[in-house]
């Protein structure tokens, strides 16, 4: 079960509290002091935020190598801000970290791509396997007509899921094969089972060390025995009404961030109790 809000500032009452969090989440006590080499008892500095080793003075500061280095925002508001990242379907927009922090919209808005380039370094990159469904979406711009995959002004975005399991997103350039065939053969192991339509960018994957089953959508052919995309397609619907419901619009700058937060999210639909906690402890090496 999620942390509910008032367990949360029960949790992480103030910002020493959050700082002691990330030292024993990173180091902890008797940590080897990478100065002096000794396994040292480790004492919190009042001056700023970071711990200095009983030994030889040689100081630690836990939040380096994390979304909050350099921030002079209070560790509990960035806390906060994560704790309502895991908590909502559809993300959380700069205005309402805003309103809710008390920050001005520029921090606000940084804390917000910070928080979602983390959540796409916690999430990690495994290779794909088993029933992978493939399928490319276009988000923000305005298509002309009703016919055709493209338009100006929209960004790619393609997806690979596994059946049942995560889906790895990734802004393409084009739909071109080459493209998207290289994003497959890194990203899907050989071996595996990928269903497409029939974009003919997809043309020759059974040649590439794949089992390759196609629907025929502009026949409208939507499902052929066990073959379909309509778990990629489903999780398409999500992440436009999450963006157009939270942040009206993304700029293609920015829309792999926002691409790989709500990946992040999707990933973890089964245990979304687990995000906050890793979320504040899994961080890169300093």
């Amino acid at each position: 079960m999620q942390m509910t809000v008032q367990q949360f500032f029960k949790t992480f009452k103030d910002d020493k509290t959050c700082l002691d969090h990330l030292f024993n989440a990173r180091f902890g006590q008797y940590h080897e002091c990478p100065k002096c080499d000794r396994v040292a008892k480790w004492y919190p500095l009042k001056s700023e935020r970071a711990y200095s080793c009983q030994w030889c003075g040689h100081h630690i500061h836990p939040t380096v190598g994390t979304p909050f280095e350099k921030s002079r925002t209070s560790l509990q508001s960035w806390f906060y801000a994560i704790y309502l990242f895991t908590t909502t379907r559809h993300g959380v927009s700069a205005k309402e970290l805003q309103r809710q922090l008390g920050v001005t919209y520029k921090t606000a808005w940084r804390m917000g791509h910070e928080i979602r380039k983390h959540m796409a370094d916690v999430d990690g990159e495994n290779m794909l396997s088993g029933v992978v469904e493939i399928d490319e979406t276009y988000v923000g711009g305005k298509r002309p007509g009703k016919r055709g995959r493209g338009a100006a002004g929209k960004t790619i975005v393609f997806g690979m899921m596994e059946r049942n399991g995560d889906v790895m997103t990734k802004i393409v350039p084009n739909v071109r094969k080459v493209t998207l065939q290289s994003e497959i053969i890194e990203n899907v192991e050989k071996g595996a089972t990928v269903h497409t339509d029939e974009l003919h960018a997809y043309k020759g994957l059974d040649q590439k060390g794949y089992e390759h089953d196609t629907v025929n959508h502009g026949a409208k052919q939507y499902v052929d025995g066990d073959c379909h995309v309509n778990g990629i397609e489903g999780y398409w619907r999500n992440l436009k009404a999450g963006i157009n419901g939270t942040h009206i619009h993304v700029s293609g700058k920015h829309l792999d961030k926002y691409a790989k937060e709500f990946e992040y999210r999707f990933n973890r639909r089964n245990r979304p109790d687990t995000m906050l906690p890793e979320l504040l402890t899994k961080f890169s090496p300093t």
